[in-house]
Formats: structure tokens, sequence, C-alpha cells
């Protein structure tokens, strides 16, 4: 078999809070997120679509995730995706979900980042046309 990449990064907002399990040897947290893309239809009319994820967080970084992040927080994941299969009620079922390496929150408008150093300047000003923002 061949060499094969398997990576994924996005960004979205947390559809709830996330979810901590603990299993014998580890931890496991999942997320929800909802990450959203630009379309347009056919009238020539620009409209939001969300896609929504499943992410799961093995160990310590999942542990930290599930105190220090809550529904509708922004982040942004790297990780791989896995396809899995299963069956309910006699109907099989599939499911692409990302296993993620680095789940990294994004601060709030208006909420400090953390830094080493202090910032007094002023947020930056949007620009006046925003027809070239692809989002």
């Amino acid at each position: 078999m061949g060499f094969t990449i398997n990576t994924v990064t996005l960004s979205g907002n947390l559809t709830r809070d996330p979810e901590l399990r603990n299993l014998t040897n580890t931890s496991v947290t999942d997320l929800r997120i909802a990450s959203h893309e630009r379309v347009k239809d056919r009238d020539g009319n620009w409209s939001d679509r969300a896609n929504y994820f499943d992410v799961t967080i093995w160990g310590g970084q999942g542990e930290w995730l599930s105190k220090n992040i809550r529904k509708g927080d922004s982040v942004v994941v790297k990780g791989r995706l896995r396809w899995r299969e299963w069956e309910s009620d006699g109907v099989k079922r599939q499911a692409v979900d990302i296993v993620a390496d680095d789940v990294i929150p994004v601060p709030r408008d208006g909420s400090k980042a953390s830094s080493s150093k202090s910032s007094s300047s002023s947020p930056a000003k949007p620009p006046e046309d925003d027809s070239d923002i692809p989002f």
C-alpha cells in the first residue's frame, strides 16, 4: 500500500459543552463543532451553510479543554479523519470523525489573549470594502 496523507485543520464554534469521559488508563473528550462555509445560490445570493463535525481528544489536552471551553466558543482543530461503521436496529450506519492532535481555543472579541506583553493599542479597523473577504 502506498503513502497516504490524512490531515485536517478547521475552525468552528462548539455546539455544546465538551464531554469528558474517564477510561481505565486515560480520558477522552468529545466535542461537536459547527464550521461555516459561504455558498452562492442559483440567484447569485450568498449565504452561510453550517457543517457539523465530531471531534475526539485523548488524554490531558482533552481534560484541560473540558474545564476551559464552553458551548459557543471558537476553536481551531488539527487532526486526522477516522471513518467508522456500526449497526443499529438492523441498519448499517457510517460516520467520519476527527481525532484531534491539537485543539486551540480562539479568544472571543473583547477578551484578552494570553500574552506576556500588554497591548494598549486600539483594535484594528475593519476594511471599508469587505467584498474580497471569502467568509
